[in-house]
């Protein structure tokens, strides 16, 4: 009796397995498709900038650590909670609240209440408001102390990632926002650097520190603001991606057009939230991607 064609297309692979076992070879089957635990994706740094209306806050996320810079507006409170869920979050390694404004420090009880916080970070200066009282009170429920931010402190985020903090450089500023804790973050090749709302006197005095600035991504100062973003400070960052984040329609005209405008002249990418809503960059090291 003979066997037909397709007879042996099943028996193939049998006999060519059992011929393999009885030689001492081996074989090896490769997967195609995305695995969440291979290596590249593990090793991606994830850089996002919430929607949260008229305010800042951005989550780094780096293997199973987690780092929140500025935390919105109360209004946004709930939002800003559900989104770090939704990505799942479940601790938080660094919080930052870089200045004492609402619109940046308004959802940081809520983030307090929500999820556990190693450790917290904001400038020594105070602000006589509801939130800013709610929010130390809350501190101290936590048993969180407050560690100082200022130019000079580094942030032990983890191993792979140089982030530390290149302002503020004073100790008295007329303008609040000049309080603010400006982050930068080198992972790899690549690095990106947070403004908080720090305007152009913080900036000139991290230019004449000579430090290096020179970074992939910025997130704008004061939502795009021209009191921030001087073009000596522009020239050094020598960034490739600009983000903005501030609310559609918002009362404060941001991001003002001139900065939209110098943004172009500069060929540099921008990514605003009140356009796009919540943006994730990612990096591997190397290579910077969007999801916009």
């Amino acid at each position: 009796m003979f066997l037909k064609p397709k007879h042996l297309k099943v028996l193939f692979p049998l006999f060519l397995v059992f011929i393999l076992i009885f030689t001492g070879c081996t074989i090896t089957v490769k997967t195609s498709g995305n695995n969440s635990n291979s290596n590249t994706e593990v090793d991606n740094l994830k850089v996002h900038y919430i929607d949260i209306g008229q305010g800042d806050s951005v989550l780094i996320q780096y293997k199973d650590k987690n780092m929140l810079i500025d935390a919105g507006p109360r209004s946004s409170s709930d939002k800003l909670v559900k989104y770090l869920k939704d990505i799942g979050v479940n601790k938080i390694n660094i919080v930052v609240a870089t200045h004492p404004h609402e619109d940046h420090i308004g959802g940081i009880v809520a983030v307090l209440n929500n999820f556990p916080v190693e450790k917290f970070y904001a400038p020594q200066k105070t602000n006589n408001t509801k939130t800013f009282e709610k929010m130390v009170s809350t501190l101290k429920e936590k048993n969180l102390k407050i560690n100082v931010a200022k130019k000079g402190v580094s942030l032990d985020f983890h191993s792979d990632i140089k982030a530390e903090m290149l302002a503020p450089n004073s100790e008295n500023y007329e303008n609040i926002n000049n309080y603010s804790a400006v982050v930068k973050l080198n992972y790899g090749e690549n690095s990106f650097l947070f403004m908080g709302d720090a305007e152009k006197i913080s900036e000139k005095e991290i230019v004449q520190k000579n430090l290096d600035l020179k970074s992939d991504v910025i997130k704008l100062g004061h939502h795009g603001s021209s009191t921030s973003s001087s073009k000596e400070f522009l020239d050094k960052v020598d960034a490739k991606y600009a983000i903005i984040s501030c609310a559609k329609g918002n009362d404060y005209g941001h991001p003002h057009k001139e900065i939209v405008e110098d943004m172009k002249n500069r060929n540099i990418t921008v990514y605003r939230t009140d356009l796009q809503g919540d943006i994730v960059i990612t990096s591997d090291g190397k290579n910077i991607k969007s999801d916009k």
